[in-house]
């Protein structure tokens, strides 16, 4: 089922001090940064601090789970996107589940909608249903930026590229390195120089899962990452200041 995506707008690469020799500005990094808390015992007081945090640094996103949302009035400024995750983190849930779960969020104001990959039918090599599965959320949530973790650890380099053929075709905006939750590990910029050929800028690519500093951060752009999901962004930030 192929839908067409929404316009993917990642900060410009070109031209930004990110990529000068005299170092890297720390505003424009943080239009790179998702900042995120996932924790499952994360409590509302611990998501206002975030979107104070979020505020101050001025970053892309926070990515929050659904049952935070809706967020109090006025706790993050309106430059900033507010995600969340669907199928979080195994991806295994039924279709339906994830498409109503999207639908929910965006009715609670998630502007971003991240969705896990469903990695059973992705190692039977069934990219119909991979791509249905996708697709679907994508019906659901028509309006949001829908970027799809595939869980790259867990994967072989045909994986990655049938995964992230069946995320365009779907609709979606972006492919995602991973949950950060599996055990096969997090981001590597090998997953993400793969998934930046393979998508070639016609999505963006969310870098997740293990960036803890800034040099993590910065290799994950230089690779292709046109986003960066962490939840170290005072630490990736504060660097800059150093």
């Amino acid at each position: 089922m192929a839908v067409k995506p929404l316009p993917v707008e990642p900060p410009a690469r070109k031209g930004c001090a990110i990529w000068h020799d005299e170092g890297v500005n720390r505003d424009d990094m943080a239009k790179f940064l998702d900042h995120t808390l996932l924790k499952p015992e994360a409590t509302p007081e611990h998501i206002i601090d975030l979107c104070r945090e979020a505020n101050r640094y001025q970053v892309a996103a926070i990515c929050v789970m659904p049952w935070q949302l809706p967020l109090p009035d006025d706790a993050l400024d309106s430059t900033i996107a507010v995600c969340t995750t669907v199928g979080f983190p195994s991806g295994a849930v039924l279709t339906q589940v994830k498409a109503m779960e999207a639908a929910l969020a965006f009715a609670s104001g998630a502007t971003e909608i991240d969705m896990v990959v469903n990695l059973g039918m992705v190692k039977a090599q069934e990219w119909e249903l991979v791509e249905d599965d996708i697709a679907q959320v994508r019906l659901a949530v028509p309006r949001a930026t829908l970027k799809v973790i595939l869980e790259t650890g867990a994967l072989s380099g045909d994986e990655i590229d049938a995964c992230c053929e069946a995320a365009e075709m779907a609709g979606a905006n972006y492919v995602k390195t991973s949950t950060g939750f599996h055990p096969s590990g997090g981001a590597t910029t090998d997953a993400v120089r793969r998934m930046a050929a393979c998508v070639g800028g016609r999505l963006g690519v969310k870098a997740s899962g293990g960036i803890r500093d800034l040099a993590a951060a910065q290799s994950m752009i230089e690779a292709g990452a046109t986003r960066i999901g962490t939840s170290a962004t005072i630490a990736i930030l504060e660097a800059l200041d150093r």
